[in-house]
């Protein structure tokens, strides 16, 4: 059996038991996702004033007020495009230097850690043909490999995750969950 540390909160909210957790803390795990190119959780938290404006100009409305009014990303609602504008607008020095156009030699700041991976209740692993996670999938990272008498099943490549969670919010059956350790 594997054990989970939760808070003390969480634990007497029920974090423990999976029927009463919520639909983002079932996709994206216990810990909420800053938004992208932030800096370590412990820096954020304690740099970040909760003012909203990072929420209010995401271009694709994913970012939310999450517990204790910090800014979260909900793939629930959608992918993020990685516009900027939340680092742009931030007037604390809470988000990691990054370069839209790395020059040559060098290598650009990945917005996040996280990647994805998909769940065995995935619909092609059970005979059962979907391919919305691959089609919403930009960077092409999740692709579906053919097989011999049955249906072709999908693999994720996850040097070309971007964590955009575009196939997040298309799964019809929450089966792409946010994979923290790489």
């Amino acid at each position: 059996m594997n054990e989970k540390v939760l808070p003390r909160r969480q634990f007497l909210r029920g974090g423990f038991l999976t029927s009463l957790q919520s639909d983002t803390v079932l996709t994206q795990g216990f810990l909420g996702v800053r938004p992208p190119w932030s800096m370590d959780e412990s820096i954020f938290v304690a740099g970040c004033t909760r003012c909203g404006d990072c929420i209010s100009v995401c271009e694709t409305q994913i970012l939310v007020k999450g517990e204790g009014g910090f800014p979260e990303v909900k793939f629930a609602l959608g992918e993020c495009t990685f516009c900027q504008k939340c680092v742009e607008i931030c007037k604390q020095p809470i988000f990691r230097p990054h370069f839209s156009q790395p020059n040559l030699g060098e290598q650009a700041e990945q917005p996040w850690t996280h990647k994805v991976e998909l769940q065995a209740n995935c619909l092609a692993f059970n005979s059962v043909e979907c391919r919305s996670c691959e089609d919403n999938c930009e960077s092409r990272a999740i692709y579906f490999k053919r097989e011999i008498g049955g249906l072709a099943k999908p693999r994720v490549n996850l040097d070309s995750c971007n964590g955009c969670g575009a196939c997040i919010h298309v799964c019809p059956i929450n089966a792409v969950k946010i994979l923290r350790e790489i």
